[in-house]
């Protein structure tokens, strides 16, 4: 757990550390390890625009550090660290819309990965660069980078991400429904396979995320019973007003839209009641779009609520740079 003062004490603990030793140590190393982990477990407890704040200044206090570090093995280590984090400003980054400047810090992510030859930060960046492209609708590109991240996971938890996260949706919207059942079996499997069940954060992977892919999966391509019945699941298994149990409650009223449009309306009015403005990522509000536009023409009650609601929501960055307030 951690409340929201508890983003800047964590910097502050990294800055304290850095002022004792400029150029890095151990207890430098334990700190940046320990502020990655903080911020990849609370990610989706705190707003994207607040966290991006605090994950790019905690980044910056590492620049020093970095440029002469103490020792070799004190380089390497603040270079994971720092890719981590810039892992995390590129999905914060696209969690705000900003395509342009997930892809700026994905690519730092993935040269210090590389470069310290860590494979899990290196597969994980790659299924991140593949969910970009996906929603800049650069298909075949997003399939190029989730097949490099599966191919590079570190473990088979790892690969089970790289296929439901980056690959599964990556053949969907190609239409390869064949490759697309194979690899979600593959997937599956060696999620069940876990013997944790998976494991949390931002970097890890779990049973309601794959449900959440493969809906998604299956909407794509044209399967809505087997998408409905995926989404139910992915629900059933989120904590409540979650980022999470907010992208399958949509998913799953996009797939009750055309048969049961109130029904998929309420779910989307509901979405928009429990969770407020600043907490909604770019994801829900695409997500949020879609099933708008599956509601098509009709006109009951719940549906012009709804398209009344979407009109008044804030951008998630407004003209001026400002993130969007609840």
């Amino acid at each position: 757990m951690t409340t929201a003062s508890g983003l800047p004490a964590v910097r502050e603990s990294l800055r304290l550390a850095l002022l004792n030793a400029p150029y890095g140590g151990p207890l430098v190393v334990e700190l940046a390890e320990a502020t990655v982990e903080h911020y990849a477990l609370n990610y989706s407890r705190h707003p994207p625009v607040i966290l991006f704040d605090e994950v790019h200044a905690a980044r910056g206090l590492l620049g020093d550090a970095l440029a002469t570090p103490a020792d070799a093995t004190t380089g390497a280590e603040l270079r994971r660290a720092a890719g981590w984090l810039s892992g995390l400003l590129g999905n914060l980054a696209f969690h705000l819309a900003d395509h342009s400047g997930a892809r700026a810090h994905l690519a730092v992510a993935a040269a210090f990965g590389d470069q310290v030859g860590d494979a899990h930060l290196s597969a994980w960046v790659l299924g991140a660069q593949s969910m970009v492209a996906r929603a800049r609708h650069e298909r075949t590109v997003a399939l190029a980078y989730a097949q490099a991240g599966a191919e590079k996971a570190a473990s088979p938890l790892g690969r089970a991400q790289l296929l439901g996260w980056a690959v599964l949706p990556s053949l969907a919207q190609l239409g390869r429904a064949a490759e697309a059942e194979r690899v979600l079996e593959e997937a599956t499997g060696l999620l069940a396979a876990d013997p944790a069940g998976g494991a949390p954060g931002r970097f890890g992977f779990d049973a309601p995320e794959l449900d959440l892919h493969e809906a998604e999966a299956w909407l794509a391509l044209g399967r809505t019973d087997r998408a409905i019945r995926r989404a139910e699941a992915s629900t059933a298994g989120c904590a409540p007003y979650t980022p999470g149990w907010a992208a399958a409650t949509l998913v799953l009223a996009q797939a009750e839209a055309p048969a049961r449009p109130g029904d998929a309306a309420a779910r989307a009015l509901d979405v928009l009641e429990r969770v407020p403005a600043d907490r909604l990522r770019f994801t829900s509000r695409e997500r949020l779009r879609q099933v708008a536009a599956a509601l098509g023409d009709a006109d009951i009650a719940t549906v012009r609520d709804l398209r009344e609601r979407l009109r008044a929501l804030p951008p998630p960055i407004d003209v001026h740079g400002r993130g969007a307030t609840a």
